[in-house]
């Protein structure tokens, strides 16, 4: 293993990361008593192999939906490498080359939207909008416009600040206390409907308007929300819900902040997500697949209304947007971000997304009329989730053990797929698809496959 020290062989390897790696989302106790942590060694196309050997095809786009073009990108890996050798960094108050032309090339994509703001990590994303409505709420509405909505089974970051705003109590359980300010509104999802009434869509929608009345229109600055939950459970929202949301949100002077960490560039078959549904947001943030995994790099996106906000004589020197991110000077992130785009474009990867995601889709309602334990499959792209349940009459979900069973055997199978988990109390019954966006019919098949055979030994 050529630069990495004395190591001799993989073995060494798993060794140094157990006594030494604190590995994220997991219980180590599990290392004290003879199981090996996972170590990924290698990556191609939609395939990982670990330090076993194993390979396995991957449906979850680097286990938290993120590599989006696939593994082995050698023109990523080239444009990155280029990059750091003439400039790798200097602070986000100063430009760089790559950084203005993916700014620009970005900005393209998404009409309406002017500025982009760097950062490192979906979760600080998030958390300079958070910034930036409080700091507008001080600078032109007197203080009282601070508080910022957020949504049932949304996710928007492991920070304090965005687990204030997390939408699964498990997700922030024992984080608490949490800084006054944020107020959450009901989830759209109909499968799980919470009103009976015909446009549930609307009904959804206008739900988040009656906690605006409720908190008072005046000390709302901000909703955030996922155009498509990501992690709460898979889930599309209904006809008329977005259309109804941004005008809710102009009625009042509230500024629309759409996540789409999860979402952007290309995983739903749009260059964004809220694109599907004709919106026009005031702050768009995006990290997971801006480049593909390939180098750190988010991005704030907003209106120049927004920037404008922050524009003030120089001589005043509270006026300005007062952050900082110290790699969001990084030149890597934009580097790989171009080479990420120019594939996607290249490929055609939106629409082998739209198609792969209609077959995929397809194959899950086959699963479906197979095994009673689905309730409901859903999703939008390559971005797809199937609810399992206990019994269809009730919906009463699926013990989250046998959830999980099915998540483990699919793994032996050499199938990574994913599901909700340790999220949300009782509901952590979601299978999630999310694979590389250059997926095939038998990428599709052999993953859908290995879910039948599992199903079957999970629940019969």
């Amino acid at each position: 293993m050529e630069g990495m020290g004395n190591f001799n062989d993989i073995s060494e390897v798993v060794e140094a990361d157990r006594a030494h790696v604190w590995h994220h989302l997991s219980q180590h106790k599990q290392y004290d008593t003879g199981v090996d942590p996972r170590v990924i060694v290698e990556g191609k196309g939609i395939k990982v192999w670990d330090a076993k050997g194993k390979e396995h095809i991957d449906a979850v786009s680097g286990g938290v939906w993120t590599v989006n073009v696939g593994y082995g990108r050698e023109s990523i890996a080239n444009a990155v490498r280029d990059q750091l050798l003439k400039m790798n960094y200097f602070a986000g108050a100063a430009g760089s080359i790559p950084g203005a032309i993916f700014a620009q090339k970005l900005i393209e994509k998404m009409p309406g939207l002017t500025r982009v703001y760097y950062s490192n990590s979906g979760s600080e994303a998030n958390e300079k909008v958070y910034k930036m409505v409080r700091q507008i709420a001080h600078r032109h509405h007197g203080g009282k416009k601070w508080k910022i909505l957020y949504r049932e089974r949304d996710y928007h970051g492991t920070t304090i600040g965005t687990l204030a705003t997390s939408g699964q109590a498990q997700r922030a359980m024992q984080y608490g206390p949490y800084p006054d300010g944020f107020v959450i509104v009901p989830h759209c999802l109909e499968y799980r409907k919470q009103w009976d009434v015909e446009n549930y869509g609307e009904r959804a929608a206008e739900a988040i308007e009656e906690v605006i009345l409720r908190e008072g229109p005046d000390t709302i600055g901000a909703l955030v929300l996922e155009p498509v939950t990501a992690g709460g459970g898979v889930i599309v929202p209904p006809k008329g819900y977005w259309e109804k949301v941004q005008e809710i949100c102009r009625k009042y002077d509230i500024l629309l902040h759409i996540d789409e960490v999860v979402c952007g560039v290309g995983r739903t078959g749009t260059w964004f997500g809220y694109q599907h549904y004709g919106i026009q947001p005031d702050f768009v943030t995006m990290a997971k697949g801006v480049a593909s995994g390939y180098a750190a790099i988010s991005c704030t996106v907003t209106t120049e209304r927004v920037f404008e906000m922050f524009k003030d004589d120089p001589s005043d020197p509270m006026s300005y947007f007062r952050d900082i991110s110290t790699f969001g000077g990084c030149t890597a992130g934009p580097a790989a971000a171009l080479e990420n785009m120019r594939i996607i474009e290249d490929e055609g990867l939106l629409q082998n997304t739209i198609d792969m995601g209609d077959y995929c889709l397809g194959k899950l309602g086959e699963l479906m009329d197979k095994h009673r334990v689905i309730g409901d499959v859903r999703g939008k792209g390559l971005f797809l989730g199937a609810e399992l349940v206990a019994d269809r009459a009730t919906k009463e979900p699926a013990d989250e053990k046998r959830v999980q069973a099915v998540v483990a055997d699919c793994m032996a199978q050499g199938v990574i797929i994913g599901a909700t988990n340790r999220s949300i109390p009782g509901l952590n019954n979601t299978l999630c698809l999310s694979p590389a966006l250059i997926a095939t019919k038998d990428d599709i098949d052999q993953i859908t496959g290995a879910m039948d055979r599992a199903l079957t030994k999970v629940f019969g």
